[in-house]
């Protein structure tokens, strides 16, 4: 008996389409289209910072797709990997840059879950 790759592969999707349980991406600007508000910055249970957002019924984590945030005219902080928020001088950053960035969030908007579609990452539902 000769199965074809092609025919493997068509019956694992099909198949891991009706597996129950696996989790369904969803992107921030369809969840906030669909009505979901947004809560305030905090940690999921990986560590990473993010929002949960919901409808009442269902809830989502999504997680932060910024590196750094403007904290004040003398400060900013910047995310790292592992979920930790270091301080820098926002100064140096900008000399850097030529000049202030208009496209970074500041810190307070995040926290408060005054975020743009291009500061979030993939949502994730929470169970």
């Amino acid at each position: 008996m000769h199965i074809s790759l092609k025919r493997l592969a068509a019956a694992a999707v099909i198949g891991l389409a009706f597996v129950p349980g696996i989790a369904q991406a969803e992107s921030y600007s369809a969840l906030t289209k669909q009505g979901y508000t947004t809560g305030k910055l905090a940690r999921g249970k990986s560590g990473a910072w993010g929002w949960v957002v919901g409808n009442g019924e269902r809830k989502f984590f999504c997680r932060l797709n910024v590196a750094s945030a403007y904290v004040n005219k003398k400060e900013m902080v910047s995310f790292t990997a592992s979920g930790r928020m270091l301080k820098i001088d926002r100064a140096t950053y900008d000399g850097a840059l030529g000049g202030p960035d208009p496209d970074k969030p500041y810190l307070k908007d995040l926290q408060a879950g005054r975020v743009k579609p291009a500061d979030v990452g993939g949502c994730s539902p929470l169970r």
